[in-house]
């Protein structure tokens, strides 16, 4: 998510015309998200695991913080993957690029809030050990 938010958008904006740059980030956003999905899966596999095999009340606070957290992630994923992801590849598809703007501006905000609360779930882990 840094690389997307602090180098890759900023340089992509610098550099390129609206039909390239959407299009090109539609295309990141496509690889970067299966790799979420993957992700996702293997985090929510572990995470049940770890705290199926330590009793919930003896695991520390920050493992619930970061597991709350989590799903609170995944839940603005699974919207940015249905709503304004998919309006922005149908938008590119189309070559309709004042509304694939807007779909990136949706999404934007969506990746910076996971981002601080995936430093924020970490945060959590080392606070409340």
């Amino acid at each position: 998510m840094t690389l997307l938010v602090f180098a890759s958008r900023p340089a992509a904006i610098q550099q390129m015309a609206p039909p390239e740059r959407l299009t090109l980030m539609a295309s990141v956003l496509s690889r970067f998200f299966w790799m979420v999905w993957v992700a996702i899966a293997l985090l929510l596999a572990s995470g049940f695991w770890m705290l199926s095999v330590s009793d919930m009340k003896l695991a520390p606070k920050g493992w619930h913080a970061m597991s709350g957290l989590g799903l609170v992630m995944c839940a603005i994923f699974v919207h940015n993957w249905f709503a304004p992801f998919k309006r922005l590849k149908r938008s590119v598809a189309l070559s309709d690029w004042p509304a694939a703007g807007r779909a990136m501006g949706q999404i934007h905000p969506l990746v910076l809030t996971n981002l601080g609360l995936g430093w924020a779930a970490v945060a959590a882990v080392l606070i409340w050990r």
